[in-house]
């Protein structure tokens, strides 16, 4: 790395990645924005964040960063990434979703192209241990033929949490789209889509219910549902020719072979998922061109987006 590296937002996933970078031996420069934020993540971290907010850190530098990591709120997160593309950051990680609204992806998508910069949405599930596992097992039996999954969220919690009106009416792409991610990731991206919805919430206007199906690019068949006024889990099951992988919780991995009803846990290290948060050290050393996986790219989440918004039944 030629220049230090910004972490943007000095919140929970802020500390998060400090601890990674800690560890990485990476220097990095830490931007929040209030006084009492940065004094808790320099309590926590150690680490002094610059206050005052990104604009007027870019503002007062001579030298622009080769890196950045967005990890601000949720409702920020399109306009921070698109204030750092034009201050000349070629090499972004953006917390997940990047952007809330259609228009808003596509044109994250289009700067970047123009900027010639790579920008990435911080899918930290991908890295997870377990899907490493289970992309090993998909390719030595020859691909998915189906896949199902469920991204079920808990209301009853959900509701009384302090956020942002925008990001809860937005909530699968908020925090579901991690699910959604993850098994589309593993099993193909949709080509083709029916979505089913019912219900509201008072937090959650657009549906309470969700089901639907559709066909990937690989011609695997793939359905999900998902209850938010009913009990339920996230959880990812796909199919081979030879076995049935389930990711419920997501960080494990159970087996079933053919032509048995037994179901296994499958051996993972676990180590860096249990020293870190699950995914996030493997996702970081990818980023920094340490470390192989596929990061989701802001093109591939442009690509994605509208199927997004058929299964939250989002306008």
């Amino acid at each position: 790395m030629k220049n230090k590296l910004l972490l943007i937002g000095a919140g929970n996933m802020g500390k998060e990645y400090s601890k990674v970078l800690t560890d990485m031996n990476v220097a990095f420069e830490v931007i929040g924005r209030g006084e009492a934020t940065a004094a808790e993540f320099e309590k926590v971290t150690g680490k002094r964040p610059c206050t005052g907010g990104v604009e007027k850190y870019l503002n007062e530098t001579s030298e622009i960063p080769e890196y950045a990591i967005v990890a601000v709120d949720v409702t920020l997160l399109y306009s921070t990434t698109v204030l750092l593309l034009e201050r000349g950051v070629r090499k972004i990680l953006v917390e997940k979703p990047a952007a809330l609204f259609s228009d808003e992806i596509m044109n994250l998508n289009a700067k970047a192209n123009a900027c010639n910069a790579d920008v990435f949405v911080a899918y930290n599930r991908r890295f997870y241990e377990s899907v490493r596992a289970a992309q090993r097992i998909i390719e030595e039996d020859g691909g998915v033929e189906s896949f199902q999954f469920e991204f079920t969220e808990w209301s009853h919690r959900i509701e009384k949490i302090e956020k942002d009106r925008i990001e809860k009416e937005r909530w699968f792409l908020s925090n579901s789209s991690h699910v959604a991610d993850m098994a589309f990731y593993l099993g193909g991206k949709p080509v083709s889509l029916s979505a089913y919805h019912s219900g509201s919430l008072s937090w959650h206007n657009a549906a309470s219910c969700f089901t639907g199906a559709g066909v990937t690019e690989n011609k695997a068949l793939f359905s999900y549902s998902a209850n938010w006024a009913a009990p339920g889990r996230w959880g990812v099951e796909l199919l081979t020719s030879t076995h049935r992988l389930i990711l419920r919780p997501l960080e494990k991995l159970q087996i079933q072979n053919k032509g048995t009803i037994d179901i296994e846990q499958y051996n993972i290290d676990e180590t860096l998922d249990t020293k870190y948060k699950p995914g996030l050290y493997r996702m970081v050393e990818a980023f920094l061109g340490r470390g192989n996986g596929s990061l989701c790219t802001v093109s591939e989440q442009a690509g994605i987006f509208r199927y997004y918004l058929e299964i939250a039944n989002y306008r």
